[in-house]
């Protein structure tokens, strides 16, 4: 909101107490990098070199502004979630895989690799939706929720607090968001059963447990797809500058 209403020191501040209190709003990083230089590509239209110069400091100003508050913080702080590796049972597929090799040398191999599809996946949305800010935070923690090594349900709130945000744009039939919600509890369900049998009666249920985490992300991929197909803001704004 502060940074839509053009006040880039004061949503410097939030973005690096926003860093501060947990790390995934790093992966905003790029989408308000792409929304700064878009605004600034737009305000050169008809300028001559001296305000395009004078623009393209100020761009670089701003990314200074945002980004100096939160870096050193993370160094020190957060940057060891790079090597991390999480072998409990956890909604993430992932969990298995490092149990069942914790002890390979390939461990931190495998446990950087598994940040390939979240990262991918972060870097198209980012391009594709940048314009839109608040869509594209949502995308951003739920893509970075879904695909992470670890996956608890404290996790879910981090994007369902931000659906509020986008809900007036996703033009989607109740019987649609009543089957999509019906599947994601569907999910849960479906993982907490074998995973309550392996921590409450020491049952070896290793692999129903991964194969639910599998189809758990299943949904969560799906879900994600029907919001961005019936997100109708984004479309608009992509068919407006086509016109252009």
């Amino acid at each position: 909101y502060v940074l839509e209403a053009g006040r880039v020191g004061k949503a410097a501040a939030c973005y690096g107490l926003a860093v501060h209190m947990k790390i995934y709003p790093l992966t905003y990083a790029l989408p308000i990098a792409l929304h700064l230089q878009s605004r600034r590509s737009a305000g050169e239209g008809g300028l001559g070199r001296g305000h395009g110069e004078k623009a393209k400091f100020t761009f670089v100003r701003h990314l200074w502004q945002l980004f100096i508050k939160m870096w050193e913080f993370l160094e020190h702080a957060y940057l060891y979630h790079l090597t991390r590796r999480d072998i409990r049972h956890n909604f993430s597929p992932y969990f298995y895989m490092l149990y069942l090799t914790a002890e390979s040398k390939w461990s931190f191999a495998l446990g950087l690799a598994a940040f390939l599809p979240q990262l991918l996946l972060l870097l198209v949305v980012s391009v594709a939706f940048y314009r839109d800010l608040a869509f594209t935070c949502f995308l951003h923690t739920a893509i970075f929720v879904s695909f992470n090594k670890v996956c608890t349900s404290q996790y879910f709130v981090w994007y369902l607090c931000l659906l509020p945000l986008i809900m007036p744009s996703i033009k989607m039939s109740w019987r649609r968001g009543v089957l999509l919600l019906f599947l994601w509890f569907l999910g849960q369900g479906l993982w907490l059963t074998p995973a309550y049998f392996l921590e409450f009666k020491g049952y070896n249920t290793f692999v129903l447990i991964w194969l639910a985490g599998l189809l758990f992300l299943c949904i969560n991929s799906l879900i994600i797809v029907q919001i961005i197909s019936h997100y109708q803001k984004e479309a608009q704004v992509a068919k407006t500058l086509k016109q252009q």
